[in-house]
């Protein structure tokens, strides 16, 4: 295959220092020089990039390609004179101020072959106080679409696009805009790919904010340039989305992100031009809004479109100030509940001279769930828990929480009673205080035997959650990934004595968010892998003809004198041994062996519990050999080809063998 791989396109204006950092960044790429071409358009600089461009070309012969034309006024035209010329098979537009991490074109070209897709999104770091987007890159999709992720809510050209692409569809990024030219090239590209892929697992792009904030793309100043870009924008959806949930997700974006920037930019606009302004807006996202995106927006949003389609200019002002006031602020808006919904307390709340409905401040189904668990011990049959729980910014008042047991496949549930505890502390620590939730402790007991109604739970896996209440609203939250710090989550085995015989019980927390589980029925936690304990073998100091197997047990704990240990011949003999000790609470446990009780024979032993039992390790060759007398000499020591498992071989001592092994020594 003829021509680079990949083709860096890169749009300098003025850009020292960063160029040099920025270029060198490509040049060392892992992908290899000979996979790679650079081209840098200088934009009419007048500082020293265009020198420095020179003695890079120098520096990077064969690899760096330099165009130079009079300054545009913006990346536009510089990129595309850069796709024109580009000979790769993909194309990764690059700005003069940011750099690429060592291994970013060889993973992100390694995904696009790997997957076939037409555009890869490499993860962004902000540096400098830079923000980056970070929703589409929680983790790696090697193939998904505009529409089932979040690549959309991040529109810059910093990606890596197949070239093939590009031509195909004729794109070009618009010479006639100041900002938002990256959207009307990224957006069609989005829309017509085969596929994209997120490469989140790897830092590509470091996204610098220049000491001298000169950054293009932070120069965006006033509602002029935005209503310039955005009504072509909402064309684009509009002319190649139909009307459904597609659209609604793409409209979701703009009526948020665009929305809000150019109300912040509407503050510092003269009074005619902010009644212009506002009603260009309205009348540019009337055909991306309808009542049916009203559960995808947040209450703030709604109440933001709510003004601007009704174009109340004075009111938007406002809220525009409370919405800067609440970021300075950090603490969170208080709540109205009414009628078991939540209301926050944003301007016009319920004012009836705007009418403005109670929606656009709705905020039950956002409400924030706090939890924090400081006990959750399982003692036999019994699961004791406690700590506290409040729905943020609810007072803890007409108290209703529940614990809740789901069974994870069925999806059967059982609801138990919890009592109510004060906590005269809880939410200090937060929104300076300004909330109060003094009732939000709970106390729960969970019998297995009792506690589906009456009966015994059933065998799987049973979640564990919290249907927190209060004011008559309610919210459910799985518990544990909060805890105290002497609070375990590690899998702790009980081996229960019920009505209907033993039963594994085991409670432990689930990856990755540490939640508590009950696991009843061995579905995920094998009582036999708790049985492989491997004890210390030897003979006792005070009886030497007894066999000591000393050892801890790996279960938190079962009935009293339920664990043994079952020696067998194979013949239909079997020895049954108590095992001693604190066994039964998971501590250390010993049991003794009288070797002279055992008829002869290859003894094979297995530690047992209840219908579960797993073979005893082999013994140590070391371990010798016990003597005693039946009348005759007998004698016990380890089998040869005993193999991995416990063989004790027991016999009567062969007297002529012996004689003559003492005559021949």
């Amino acid at each position: 295959m003829t021509g680079p791989a990949v083709s860096v396109i890169v749009a300098a204006y003025n850009a020292m220092p960063y160029l040099t950092r920025c270029v060198t960044s490509v040049a060392e790429q892992s992908i290899g020089r000979d996979r790679l071409e650079i081209i840098v358009v200088d934009d009419g600089s007048t500082d020293g990039t265009a020198k420095e461009l020179d003695r890079l070309a120098d520096e990077y012969p064969q690899l760096l390609r330099i165009f130079r034309q009079e300054n545009s006024g913006g990346p536009s035209a510089p990129r595309n004179l850069g796709l024109d010329h580009a000979r790769g098979r993909f194309v990764f537009f690059l700005d003069a101020d940011d750099h690429l991490g060592p291994e970013a074109l060889e993973r992100m070209v390694a995904m696009a072959e790997e997957n076939g897709t037409d555009v890869v999104l490499g993860k962004m770091v902000g540096v400098g106080g830079r923000g980056a987007p970070t929703s589409m890159f929680k983790r790696d999709q090697p193939r998904t679409d505009v529409f089932s992720s979040r690549v959309y809510w991040t529109l810059n050209p910093m990606k890596m696009f197949r070239r093939e692409l590009l031509e195909r569809l004729r794109l070009r990024f618009p010479t006639d805009l100041s900002i938002g030219e990256d959207q009307l090239f990224v957006g069609p590209a989005y829309l017509h790919a085969r596929g994209i892929s997120v490469l989140a697992s790897y830092d590509c792009l470091y996204w610098v904010r220049r000491e001298d904030e000169g950054n293009i793309t932070l120069r965006t100043g006033g509602t002029e340039p935005r209503l310039a870009f955005l009504p072509r924008m909402v064309d684009m959806i509009l002319e190649n989305v139909p009307a459904g949930p597609g659209r609604d997700h793409l409209a979701h974006r703009h009526l948020t992100v665009e929305v809000r920037q150019l109300l912040d930019h509407l503050m510092r606009e003269p009074r005619p031009v902010q009644e212009k302004a506002l009603a260009r807006l309205a009348e540019t996202i009337a055909p991306l809004w309808h009542e049916g995106l009203s559960e995808q927006l947040s209450a703030m949003a709604l109440l933001r479109l709510h003004l601007v389609r009704h174009q109340m200019l004075d009111e938007l002002l406002d809220l525009v100030r409370f919405e800067r006031e609440l970021a300075r602020s950090k603490v969170a808006t208080p709540v109205l509940v009414d009628g078991g919904r939540a209301l926050a307390r944003y301007p016009f709340l319920r004012d009836p001279a705007r009418a403005i409905p109670d929606i656009c401040y709705d905020v039950t189904d956002r409400l924030g769930v706090r939890h924090h668990v400081t006990r959750a011990d399982l003692r036999g049959t019994v699961l004791r828990l406690a700590g506290h729980g409040y729905l943020h910014r609810v007072e803890t008042r007409d108290v209703s929480t529940e614990l809740v047991l789901r069974e994870r496949d069925s999806k059967t549930e059982f609801r138990l009673p919890v009592t109510h505890t004060p906590t005269p502390h809880a939410g200090a620590q937060e929104d300076k205080g300004r909330f109060t939730y003094d009732r939000a402790g709970f106390e729960a007991t969970v019998d297995i035997a009792t506690a589906a109604d009456g009966s015994p739970l059933g065998d799987g896996l049973w979640d564990i959650s919290l249907a927190i209440g209060a004011q008559g609203i309610t919210r459910e939250v799985r518990i544990g990934s909060k805890r105290a710090g002497d609070v375990s989550g590690e899998a702790t085995t009980h081996i229960v004595d019920t009505a209907g015989g033993l039963r594994a019980v085991t409670l432990y927390t689930t990856d990755p968010h540490g939640n508590f589980t009950l696991d009843l029925g061995e579905r995920k936690h094998p009582v036999r892998r708790r049985l492989t304990a491997r004890p210390t073998v030897r003979w006792a100091a005070d009886a030497p003809t007894e066999l000591e197997l000393t050892g801890r047990c790996a279960l938190a704990g079962h009935p009293q004198g339920a664990l043994t240990v079952t020696l067998d011949d194979g013949e239909g003999r079997t020895v049954v041994h108590q095992v001693s000790g604190d066994s039964h609470r998971g501590g250390e446990f010993t049991v003794r062996i009288p070797v002279t009780d055992l008829p002869a024979g290859v003894w094979r032993g297995s530690l047992g519990l209840g219908t579960w039992s797993a073979p005893l390790p082999a013994l140590p060759k070391k371990l010798g050999a016990a003597k005693w007398r039946r009348t005759l000499p007998w004698y016990a020591k380890p089998a040869t080809g005993g193999g991995d498992g416990f063989a004790l071989q027991v016999a009567r001592t062969d007297l002529v063998r012996a004689v003559a092994r003492r005559i021949k020594g």
